[in-house]
């Protein structure tokens, strides 16, 4: 087949798709950054949230029938979905929906992966897809669906899992599939305390991305069963893979760089210090996370910002960013920046020092502070002359403190209260 017949090929079997992307929860690894909005909502990069990830992979590989699952506070990730991805053409059949906990079939929450998408199954028939891709919704990663969807309808499988290699003492955390040489999957264990490496390795583990791609009526097939099954946990890893991969074709795609074959860019910010990294991580001369890939955008919502500024040029109050990446909307006032991250309309003022820490959106820095290794949430105000970051005793009595030393300052820890519940 030609490239060129490829791609019709290809572009016929993303149009007939429907996209679901799990975005209900709550992420409480990542502690006080989900005390008030879901996993997906939090910000990244600058100027994205994490749920820009997969909704900007499902554009760019042709999927344009999308419907979000939310639960969790999910306030503020459903208005970034309103603000930002209503572009879309319905006459086109081209949608993003968003698909709230609605008890439409059952007078229950989502209680499970596959008991969310169990309880949209009317809307999903509704729109006819020939298959089904479910992803999740909180991973930082750029993936062409196309070839796997593609790979799916070549090996004639009932069910594709994509996943990635993760060495074997961090496998223990991820679902984890041993497979045959052809790369069938021939068992599936979530969160193993021993996990296999897979064939040819002994360093390696196949763990499960928790994105899938079914043919349609056979998802339904087994949400039904799943949903009649009392001892179910009605997750996807837990419950349903493990009953279809004996009798069923069950089939594991790698996801590897097109270019160079080896292990593609994925991360799970899950925790503050994954999160602290995989943000400062884009300072890098050549990330592995390209976000200037004018072939693959990721697209999003942001407010019309003025340009960043660096103000004052004197010995003692110089506004300079150094080995830093600073959105629209930020003043350095007479202040240092030094490999640092800044979201918009961060202002920093005279004298201030930031070393290693990422900034969120609408913070005020004030004069003084000196902060290193640090997350600041979104709306905080830190008075002049703190200190964070370089007293770890001090630190914990005040704000959360991680395992690696990176400390998380959120408006509540400084008495900011900008959620009023009574």
């Amino acid at each position: 087949m030609s490239s060129g017949q490829t791609r019709r090929f290809v572009s016929r079997l993303t149009r007939n798709t429907l996209a679901l992307i799990l975005a209900g929860g709550r992420g409480s690894r990542l502690k006080h950054l989900t005390l008030w909005r879901a996993k997906p909502a939090v910000p990244f990069g600058g100027k994205f949230r994490i749920i820009d990830f997969p909704l900007s992979n499902c554009l760019n590989s042709g999927i344009r029938s999308i419907g979000v699952l939310t639960q969790y506070k999910a306030h503020s990730l459903i208005q970034h979905i309103h603000r930002g991805w209503n572009f879309l053409r319905g006459e086109f059949g081209e949608f993003v929906e968003l698909l709230p906990a609605q008890q439409r079939i059952e007078a229950t929450w989502y209680e499970g992966t596959a008991d969310a998408v169990y309880q949209n199954l009317d809307i999903i028939r509704n729109h006819r897809p020939d298959f089904v891709l479910i992803l999740a919704g909180d991973h930082i990663y750029k993936m062409d669906y196309g070839p796997m969807i593609a790979e799916h309808v070549k090996r004639a499988a009932d069910m594709t899992v994509g996943c990635i290699e993760v060495e074997l003492e961090r496998a223990t955390a991820f679902g984890v599939m041993t497979v045959d040489n052809d790369n069938r999957v021939i068992e599936f264990q979530e969160k193993p305390a021993q996990p296999q490496p897979m064939p040819g390795r002994t360093d390696v583990a196949l763990a499960s991305m928790g994105i899938y791609v079914f043919n349609t009526e056979f998802l339904y097939q087994m949400l039904i069963q799943d949903s009649d099954d009392e001892d179910s946990t009605h997750d996807f890893g837990k419950d349903i893979i493990p009953r279809v991969i004996a009798s069923n074709k069950v089939v594991a795609y790698p996801f590897r760089d097109e270019e160079t074959g080896k292990q593609a860019y994925w991360r799970d910010v899950g925790t503050v210090d994954a999160f602290w990294e995989a943000n400062l991580e884009l300072i890098g001369i050549t990330p592995e996370l390209n976000l200037y890939d004018s072939q693959w955008p990721i697209w999003t919502y942001q407010e019309q910002l003025p340009p960043a500024k660096f103000v004052f040029d004197d010995d003692d109050r110089r506004g300079m960013a150094v080995d830093s990446m600073v959105s629209g909307g930020c003043i350095i006032s007479g202040a240092v920046v030094r490999h640092s991250l800044l979201f918009s309309n961060v202002k920093v003022h005279a004298h201030a020092a930031l070393q290693d820490t990422v900034v969120l959106p609408n913070v005020h820095i004030g004069e003084g502070c000196r902060i290193t290794r640090a997350v600041i949430d979104k709306g905080c105000k830190v008075p002049p002359n703190t200190i964070i970051g370089e007293d770890p005793k001090a630190d914990a009595e005040r704000f959360h403190v991680s395992s690696g030393g990176v400390v998380l300052v959120t408006p509540e820890m400084l008495g900011q209260e900008l959620h009023h519940v009574r």
